[in-house]
């Protein structure tokens, strides 16, 4: 049996009831197997073994009292994966499928996607089963403040630096941080997604979406194709998806297509962005309010175990792809339609939004599929930007970041492009991504020894 399958095959056995971090392990091992088995040295250093497990796991509870006068208590999680190239960077989450199986599949993604920005930042992930819809300001605040009391002890701006993610935007950062401040009596770069009046960065905001379409246009042009009148399906609604939304539009394509957890909208006319915003920016609300702003769109609602994969947003025939929900949003039965609808380029801008057997459907079909460690580093790219102004007391403009982070994405491509080419996997980026992200981060853990 060979290096590489052994270790994965013992890993899951010792990791037992984690489904998503068995996919991820799955995923990224099952395609560096031909690269790593042929270089020795990597099993000489134990350097498999050492990567698959992290490097710290911090379990805690987090109680807080609700408006009601009851006391709450959530389950909390931070995961520090590996910090061979630089202290542990990955966001939290807050949602109530959060689990350590969640937890530690996006922080061993984050190894590899850290890695790719060309950044000294490490994998580590972290978040908690609270889930923030419905709940006032006050309890938002209070949950945090909890949360943070314990965290606080573990991170740190040269040891880990988390941001947000799912359910975590500007108001969660701001509670945490001021948490921290209070509790450390430090004011430093710990948290990243932080307001522009205490060190925050320009273009933070936008930057997963807007380095997501940066990656696929790279992508496109280098295959003679663009984003120029071409109709495109973006699942969520958040963040990401805004700005992949308006990236998009600007560049020349047609969003057509816009979902939350509980349906989705199809607008044949184009979506309208302004809208949309509203909906969800200002009002919170849910997707389908948008046929309140325009009502020739049309509303469909997802909710349904059947309708996953029978009436999901892929059912919607566009040329472009862009699945910026969540992890396994996209089936082998939505994969094999948009392949049929004719589409031709997916990039994913949330983690492993396509299951392993959609995946294998696009690669088999030849689509251009850019997987989320490459796609979707744009965001944590700007964080690591964040913490770079912060340590120098700087603040550089929406116009400069915005640069770096275009030319970070292209970086992306170019290495994924080249480590697929030279593996004999031309066009494979899911390879591409995991060979260009583990060489790096293998190198510095063996020169730094058995640690």
């Amino acid at each position: 049996m060979s290096y590489t399958k052994r270790v994965l095959e013992q890993t899951l056995a010792n990791n037992p009831n984690e489904p998503e971090f068995h996919q991820a392990l799955t995923e990224i091992l099952t395609t560096l197997q031909p690269f790593v088995d042929a270089n020795p040295e990597y099993e000489q250093a134990g350097v498999l073994e050492r990567l698959v497990e992290p490097e710290r796991v911090i379990l805690f509870r987090i109680p807080w009292v609700d408006d009601a006068g009851k006391v709450q208590v959530n389950k909390g999680y931070r995961v520090q994966f590996n910090s061979a190239i630089g202290p542990y960077k990955g966001g939290l989450r807050f949602h109530p499928s959060v689990s350590l199986s969640i937890v530690k599949f996006l922080g061993f993604e984050q190894i590899f996607k850290n890695s790719l920005t060309g950044l000294p930042i490490g994998g580590g992930k972290g978040g908690s089963n609270f889930d923030p819809k419905g709940k006032s300001d006050r309890e938002i605040m209070a949950f945090c403040q909890s949360l943070m009391t314990e965290l606080s002890r573990h991170i740190g701006a040269d040891t880990d630096v988390p941001a947000g993610d799912i359910g975590v935007g500007a108001r969660e950062v701001g509670y945490m941080y001021g948490q921290y401040k209070r509790i450390r009596n430090i004011f430093e770069g710990v948290l990243t997604g932080k307001g522009l009046t205490y060190g925050g960065s320009l273009a933070r905001k936008e930057a997963t979406g807007y380095g997501l379409v940066y990656l696929m246009a790279e992508m496109l042009r280098r295959h003679g194709k663009s984003f120029e009148d071409q109709t495109v399906a973006i699942s969520g609604s958040g963040n990401v998806a805004i700005y992949a939304t308006q990236k998009v539009q600007q560049l020349g394509g047609k969003v057509i297509a816009l979902s939350d957890s509980n349906g989705y909208i199809y607008d044949a006319a184009g979506v309208d962005l302004d809208a949309v915003r509203e909906i969800k920016e200002v009002n919170r609300g849910r997707i389908s309010e948008y046929l309140n702003y325009r009502p020739n769109a049309v509303y469909t609602e997802t909710r349904s175990q059947e309708a996953q994969t029978t009436g999901s947003i892929w059912t919607v025939p566009c040329k472009i792809a862009l699945p910026c929900a969540t992890q396994n949003e996209l089936h082998e039965t939505d994969a094999k339609t948009l392949v049929n609808n004719g589409c031709f380029a997916v990039g994913e801008g949330a983690n492993m939004p396509c299951t392993l057997e959609a995946t294998e459907v696009f690669l088999r079909n030849k689509i251009l599929f850019a997987p989320g460690k490459a796609a979707n580093a744009g965001g944590v790219a700007t964080s690591a930007l964040e913490m770079s102004q912060n340590s120098a007391r700087i603040a550089w403009s929406f116009e400069e970041v915005d640069q770096k982070l275009q030319d970070i994405m292209v970086n992306i491509y170019s290495s994924i492009a080249t480590a697929a080419i030279e593996a004999g996997c031309e066009d494979n980026f899911v390879v591409g991504a995991n060979i260009a992200g583990f060489k790096k981060v293998a190198t510095a853990m063996m020169q730094q020894g058995v640690i």
